[in-house]
């Protein structure tokens, strides 16, 4: 294939670097590209071939993966082929794209639910400039709620307002639910039976995780916001604060029956 990545420089010539024969033409094409006709017109001897998607299956996974709204499994990738090809097949497949894109801006990552192509970080400060959308802004606090929720789920409120020493704002946790990164799995059994939070497969996949195991590990005895970043995490330090203050924790007291399914 001839090279187009450098524009025309000095005289007239060809991006593949051949000089038109007599009589022969240069046709111009933009970025100050000029292409002979050898260039525009291949010799039949070499015609350009579409690799049969029959004999090349990373073809079509790359097709499904780009076009696809959601991640895609490796048992749905290899539905594409009516299951003619192995899951590891489908792998080995999967990982030549993945290492064709690695330094491309696109990348192919496996989530919690399965493979997709996402934005490489780097250019996110580009990508965002398109959206007319601002990225949600949380406070420290949402972010601190979800780490704690994210390394020691399942976690109740009271779990959370012990580590942290001041009560839960009902809205840090609201936002983490209309986020769909927590959700309710449950209640423990204890008075009030208080609401047991935990993660979701969403939190995963926007952090690009294809499990919990994959979180960094703990640089203390109790995790911290710094644990993880969220590309659409806080990032400005001055967001506007809670417009509910958060007090510090009170001392415990016995729950009546009544008081305790506030906490549910």
């Amino acid at each position: 294939m001839h090279s187009f990545a450098s524009p025309l420089r000095g005289k007239p010539h060809c991006a593949c670097g051949m000089r038109p024969k007599s009589g022969g033409t240069l046709e111009i094409f933009p970025h100050t590209f000029l292409f002979c006709e050898q260039t525009l017109r291949p010799a039949q001897s070499q015609p350009f071939v579409f690799v049969n998607p029959a004999n090349n299956p990373g073809l079509v996974i790359e097709a499904a993966l780009l076009t696809s709204p959601r991640p895609l499994s490796t048992a749905e990738l290899a539905r594409l082929f009516e299951n003619r090809y192995t899951q590891d097949r489908i792998l080995t497949e999967v990982g030549k794209l993945a290492l064709f894109w690695q330094d491309r801006g696109l990348r192919l990552l496996e989530t919690a639910e399965g493979w997709r192509f996402q934005s490489a970080p780097e250019v996110g400060e580009y990508l965002v400039r398109l959206s007319e959308e601002k990225a949600p802004k949380y406070t420290r606090a949402v972010m601190e709620t979800l780490a704690i929720i994210a390394y020691r789920q399942p976690a109740t409120r009271g779990d959370i307002e012990e580590i942290r020493g001041v009560t839960v704002n009902p809205n840090s946790l609201r936002q983490l639910e209309e986020r769909g990164w927590i959700e309710v799995i449950g209640h423990r059994e204890s008075p009030g039976r208080p609401a047991l939070f935990a993660t979701t497969a969403q939190f995963l996949n926007d952090l690009g995780l294809k499990s919990l195991d994959q979180l960094p590990p703990l640089q203390g005895e109790e995790p911290k916001v710094e644990e993880f970043e969220l590309d659409f995490s806080d990032k400005n330090k001055k967001a506007d604060e809670q417009k509910t203050p958060e007090l510090p924790l009170a001392e415990e007291k016995p729950l009546l029956a009544d008081e305790g399914k506030k906490d549910a």
